[in-house]
């Protein structure tokens, strides 16, 4: 929607691009959360699940930056301090930054395990490192604390939402919600 020249909301792609990542993420987060925390006969399904939708939100991670250098954003409000538009600015590079970095991890943590990369549907993906005992172990480290890191983000990304819409009530929630 635009108001005169200003861009007041995201386009319907980015908002359903939005949505559809925030629930993979979340999902994601925990699967990863129940892979770690079991090696019952569960361990497999999730690792498969884990692994497809990873690359799912790859996928969708890249055309969603596409779209978001297509589209643009609308602007943050204009009393919002300076800490905050930095904020807000920093935490969304970190947000791309891991949903496209944490899949590429984990496809090159398993490719240096020399573990087959099947996905749903018996999809192969192959290999983008050598087999490597010291890369899978500094990729593991990597893919397990950037978790971690990413989960934190989310819950601020998630924070700084309901901040927007519950105490600022300054449009910033509007923009990314479904609906006119």
């Amino acid at each position: 929607m635009i108001n005169g020249n200003i861009k007041t909301r995201f386009t319907t792609v980015q908002r359903v691009l939005h949505w559809l990542m925030a629930i993979g993420i979340l999902t994601m987060l925990f699967i990863g959360v129940g892979m770690v925390s079991t090696i019952g006969r569960e361990y497999v399904p999730l690792l498969v699940t884990h692994k497809t939708l990873g690359i799912v939100i790859l996928v969708l991670s890249l055309i969603r930056l596409v779209v978001r250098f297509s589209s643009g954003a609308p602007p943050l409000p204009a009393d919002l301090p300076e800490p905050m538009k930095l904020a807000a600015h920093l935490s969304h590079i970190g947000l791309y930054a891991l949903m496209i970095g944490m899949p590429l991890i984990g496809w090159a943590m398993l490719s240096s395990a020399a573990y087959p990369i099947v996905l749903f549907g018996g999809v192969n993906l192959p290999p983008i490192l050598p087999q490597s005992d010291t890369m899978h172990a500094l990729l593991w480290s990597a893919h397990y604390y950037l978790g971690f890191g990413f989960f934190a983000l989310v819950l601020m990304h998630l924070a700084a939402a309901l901040f927007h819409g519950l105490v600022r009530r300054d449009g910033v929630l509007e923009t990314m919600l479904p609906g006119k």
